[in-house]
């Protein structure tokens, strides 16, 4: 069986398998590392720091309130995923923080010319992973309207192509190395805004990140994780980056020979990278099933029309639409999908969540029910049965309710209608977010080539060769060759050196026990006690001294623990 031929009975067996053949399914998948660098930021002179979200109140200066619009590229399209954000009719209130927001964050004032010392990092990053600078670094616009860019747009430059990853299990080669502007930070769920403003702070907008994007070399799961691990510890090994959660970003780009890629957004933990891509594959896996089931009974995709159902639901005892006030009870048909709505499981894929999310990202509902999972939730079999009747439905049909204002459920109905008429189709490439559950959830569709165009305001910077001969003589010590010396030098362990060196922690090793602190000491200070610290972002300029502290004898290398925790509480 070739993977394209994949049947709706050969991806159903598939999904049920413990263990997947990665080669069997047509599985692809290349990586987007996103990391943050430890300069200032990337178009303005403001140092880069994300404040604590304690610190948010006390530190805000001034806010502004701006509403973003779609417009079309230089030859006039409208990016697709521009204009379903532009649809949803959001408006967004910017926090400026003090220190970390100037004119260029609030979109009052051109950007600076880039950062001299961001591109010199990503040079370097260049020159480790064996790729080729561009001749000139040309800034771009990436048109953005979700609310994290105040100009409905990023800044992002190419500055270097090809090039490979020595990784375990196969080589990995390079598409782009970029660097960009991180976004601002969203304080609040688009669904928890107050009268369609949402709140976002401008401390993170303008950090500069490297962009890695990789070739789809990638041969399982295993392999991507180890691929991002690896560029993780090249990018560390710079000495220019930037540590903890949220500094670094992994977007995987996926697909199955019966799927269509998919972009995953948000996979923050490497840990959680094979499990994601795994989840991912398998729900592919579970949409052509349901594929293949719904173009066997004949579905066409056409829903009935949305029908006010609310009469039905006079003496309901569900809690929801007892509680909905103003709210009407809006439903629509789903012909020949009975039962396909569920998944094999509870917690697995399932088109009705599918369906729940389009209605979410379109109309900001909190949900939606369907026939499938009915009576539950306080609704009788009686209110189905009456609902049913209502909509016209045959025993093959399946339903969809919504509990809101009629114009909002008719835009989540509508939502959901056009995602089950897509499920009977050509899967479709979509952006999705990873969930806390390894699970991935649709978050918009693909944007295309119609959301870049050039930046007017920043020139280009033009890479000569003495500055990438210069580059290339400073290039600091590879992963590797930095563990051999640590275990060689301090006389830790292969484990122990590996770590600290993936972690991006031997620098700062090597001045502790300059500082008087025994190894295995500083091994146990920075793998063992820092990370359980709460704030440990503000003990660690603080570690120097602990340790000289034990070397003078002041407490004993016992006490170093309570120490810090008590540091940590102040």
């Amino acid at each position: 069986m070739s993977p394209t031929t994949m049947t709706g009975t050969d991806a159903l067996r598939w999904f049920n398998e413990a263990k997947l053949d990665w080669a069997a399914i047509g599985f692809r998948c290349g990586l987007e590392i996103h990391q943050q660098l430890d300069t200032r930021k990337l178009f303005s002179l403001c140092p880069s720091r994300v404040v604590e979200p304690d610190e948010v109140a006390p530190l805000t200066v001034g806010s502004v309130v701006r509403s973003l619009r779609a417009t079309g590229s230089e030859a006039g399209e409208v990016d697709v995923a521009a204009r379903a954000e532009a649809e949803k009719g959001l408006r967004f209130r910017y926090l400026a923080i003090a220190g970390l927001t100037s004119l260029v964050e609030l979109d009052e004032e051109p950007p600076h010319a880039m950062s001299e010392d961001a591109l010199d990092v990503t040079l370097t990053f260049a020159g480790l992973a064996k790729s080729r600078p561009v001749e000139e670094v040309q800034v771009m616009r990436k048109t953005v309207i979700d609310g994290s860019n105040t100009s409905g747009f990023q800044r992002t430059a190419l500055v270097a192509t090809g090039g490979k990853f020595e990784v375990e299990g196969g080589d990995v080669g390079i598409w782009t190395i970029a660097v960009e502007e991180d976004s601002a930070r969203k304080l609040e769920g688009d669904k928890d805004a107050k009268d369609g403003v949402v709140t976002w702070t401008l401390d993170r907008l303008g950090i500069p990140l490297i962009e890695v994007a990789t070739a789809p070399d990638i041969r399982d799961p295993a392999h991507a994780q180890r691929t991002a691990a690896r560029i993780g510890a090249l990018l560390r090994a710079t000495g220019r980056v930037k540590r903890g959660l949220g500094t670094i970003r992994q977007d995987l780009n996926v697909s199955v020979a019966v799927g269509a890629r998919v972009e995953i957004k948000g996979c923050q933990d490497l840990r959680a990278v094979a499990r994601v891509i795994e989840a991912e594959c398998r729900r592919q896996l579970w949409m052509h099933h349901v594929r293949t089931t719904l173009a066997a009974r004949g579905a066409d995709g056409a829903a009935g029309p949305a029908t006010d159902l609310t009469a039905h639901f006079a003496g309901t005892q569900a809690k929801s639409i007892q509680s909905a006030k103003g709210a009407k009870v809006m439903g629509i048909r789903l012909p020949k999908f009975a039962g396909l709505l569920k998944g094999a499981s509870k917690d697995g894929p399932r088109l009705g969540r599918e369906l729940a999310d389009w209605a979410k990202v379109a109309a900001g509902v909190k949900g939606i029910f369907h026939s499938d999972e009915l009576p539950a939730y306080g609704i009788s079999d009686g209110e189905v049965q009456a609902v049913r009747k209502a909509l016209a439905c045959g025993s093959d049909d399946a339903f969809v309710l919504c509990v809101e204002t009629e114009p909002i459920a008719r835009k989540a109905l509508a939502a959901a209608a056009a995602r089950a008429k897509q499920a009977i189709g050509p899967a479709v490439q979509e952006v999705r977010a990873a969930q806390p559950d390894d699970s991935t959830r649709f978050l918009r569709p693909m944007p295309g080539a119609a959301r870049m165009y050039p930046e007017t305001d920043v020139p280009p910077v033009t890479v000569t060769g003495e500055r990438w001969r210069r580059t290339l003589q400073t290039l600091p010590t590879k992963p590797e060759e930095r563990v051999a010396q640590l275990v060689s030098r301090s006389k830790v362990s292969q484990d122990v050196a590996q770590q600290l060196v993936s972690d991006g922690l031997d620098t700062l090793f090597a001045r502790l026990v300059a500082e008087g602190a025994e190894p295995a000491l500083a091994g146990r200070i920075l793998l063992q006690f820092l990370p359980a610290l709460k704030h440990a972002d503000r003990v660690e300029p603080r570690l120097a001294e602990v340790a000289a502290a034990v070397k003078a004898g002041r407490f004993a290398k016992e006490a170093v623990e309570k120490v810090l925790a008590a540091l940590d509480a102040e």
